[in-house]
């Protein structure tokens, strides 16, 4: 009888199941939507990805919410607000409540953004071809070729900022809008990459305590009238800061987008070939140039090998080059614990806005100069911290490689400004030291070549040094007395930067 209940139970619910599928209508096959699904995936993917007119919302702010009828005074979604006047303001607020406003996207050219894109793809891969065939800086040429590809990547969003939405607007007494509140939408992990250590300065800091740690100021110790050499090798500096400002003066005070003196600061210091300084200032200054000088600043001390030896060769005799130099006195363990101590002291009395980047440098040194009780620091910083920090600090700059930072008339302005400055700072150290042989004496004469390597591309200067030396006079070794005017440029650099962060800030 159970039996016959429960077969009686089980029909009438089937027959109630085939009622109500009759009143509701039949739903597509699953294999349907999902087809349909793929063929609207298209316009978003593959080339008509990158053919795309439009530059992401957030960096232009050219939204259709500005047409919206059901606009309301003071509020705010993911793509700008209204002001109390009901007029629209595109951009975005970022994670703290600070509004990012839009601004038209300028691609050289006039090329729509999508095709930018596309023509970035390759400059990325030569900037791979250079580290990985060519062996020009590998290891930051490599993550930055690869960040910028990461940047072009349509829709990857691996660079959009973190944004805040649908909070509440409020004002400053300056008139400045902040959001408090609202849904925070993360941003891409090359924008957090980028906001931890570019922003904040950390990434060249960390850099040039592992630089410290394999730095030996031995031959600037045991010579210190090689500072000179470094000192002058930075005149590249300024030629590159005066050629900014007049291109400025030229063109328009937004050429180069920001204050001309501030964009001029961070042209200028690629002339020291010191990558690291040149990202900390540029990031404190014209961020927005950042891309374009730091692939300047890397590009410019891998091609060392390539540019220098011509200028040298130019600029001397057959007689000056095969000038042998007096071999340096031994440097004792004090005096190296000491010059760490001693410049860090000097730069906080005379230039305080120095001490971040000369503290490292001086912090990573100490520890490899104090010996076994802390070789464990040093042997962090100048491998595993080093390697890690140049990781993360190559893919950071790489994210900067956008179009409409890349593709303009500005960072063809930025690479010719940049290899003059290069040029002139190779020139100015050789001269400087045909200079100081006029006052020495016929014993202590120094091989003018040792002047190129005071712009600070460390060691490869000194190398290129000693290659040109060696190759008039096989016997001629000069690379222990080219690392003291290569050293000093690393100090020089690191100094220039700070008077310009304090003239510009």
């Amino acid at each position: 009888m159970k039996r016959y209940l429960a077969a009686l139970l089980m029909a009438l619910c089937a027959f109630g199941a085939q009622a109500a599928e009759a009143d509701v209508p039949a739903e597509k096959p699953a294999w349907e939507t999902t087809l349909a699904k793929v063929k609207d995936m298209w316009p978003d993917t593959g080339l008509c990805s990158f053919l795309k007119k439009e530059a992401p919302a957030f960096i232009t702010g050219n939204f259709d919410e500005a047409a919206r009828p059901e606009r309301k005074p003071l509020s705010a979604n993911r793509n700008g607000y209204w002001d109390k006047d009901l007029n629209w303001h595109g951009g975005y607020f970022d994670d703290g409540g600070r509004f990012v406003e839009g601004h038209a996207v300028k691609v050289l050219g006039g090329m729509p953004y999508g095709i930018g894109q596309l023509i970035m793809i390759p400059i990325c891969l030569v900037l791979l071809y250079l580290a990985i065939v060519k062996g020009f800086e590998p290891l930051l040429l490599l993550p930055i070729g690869f960040g910028g590809l990461l940047a072009n990547c349509p829709l990857a969003g691996v660079t959009a900022p973190a944004m805040l939405h649908d909070g509440v607007i409020t004002f400053l007494q300056s008139g400045i809008p902040v959001m408090q509140g609202g849904i925070v939408e993360p941003g891409g992990f090359l924008y957090y990459f980028f906001r931890f250590g570019i922003d904040t300065g950390v990434f060249p800091i960390m850099i040039f305590m592992g630089v410290g740690a394999m730095t030996d100021f031995g031959p600037l110790i045991a010579n210190p009238k090689a500072a000179l050499l470094g000192g002058a090798a930075q005149f590249g500096i300024f030629f590159a800061l005066f050629g900014a400002l007049g291109l400025a003066a030229i063109f328009g005070q937004d050429f180069f987008g920001c204050e001309p003196i501030k964009a001029a600061a961070s042209i200028g210091i690629i002339g020291g070939a010191d990558g690291p300084t040149a990202i900390w200032l540029t990031s404190r200054l014209a961020p927005n140039l950042l891309g374009a000088i730091a692939v300047a600043a890397y590009s410019y001390m891998a091609l060392v090998p390539i540019i220098q030896p011509p200028i040298m060769n130019a600029l001397t005799t057959k007689e000056e080059r095969l000038i042998r130099m007096p071999q340096l006195r031994p440097v004792k363990k004090i005096e190296k614990i000491c010059f760490p101590l001693i410049v860090l002291l000097l730069c906080a009395l005379l230039l305080p806005s120095a001490v971040p980047l000369i503290g490292a440098l001086m912090l990573g040194n100490l520890a490899k100069e104090v010996g076994p009780s802390v070789s464990r620091i040093a042997d962090t910083m100048s491998n595993a911290l080093c390697n890690i920090v140049t990781i993360m600090l190559g893919l950071s700059v790489g994210s900067k490689l956008a179009c409409e930072k890349f593709l303009s008339g500005t960072t063809l302005a930025i690479l010719a400004l940049g290899l003059c400055a290069f040029c002139v700072g190779t020139a100015a150290g050789v001269l400087m030291a045909k200079l100081m042989n006029v006052f020495s004496s016929k014993d202590n004469k120094i091989n003018p070549l040792i002047g190129s390597a005071g712009v600070s591309a460390v060691p490869m200067a000194a190398r290129v040094s000693n290659k040109v030396s060696l190759a008039n006079d096989p016997t001629n070794f000069v690379l222990m007395q080219a690392m003291g005017p290569n050293v000093s440029g690393v100090i020089g650099s690191a100094v220039v930067a700070g008077i310009l962060y304090t003239l510009c800030r």
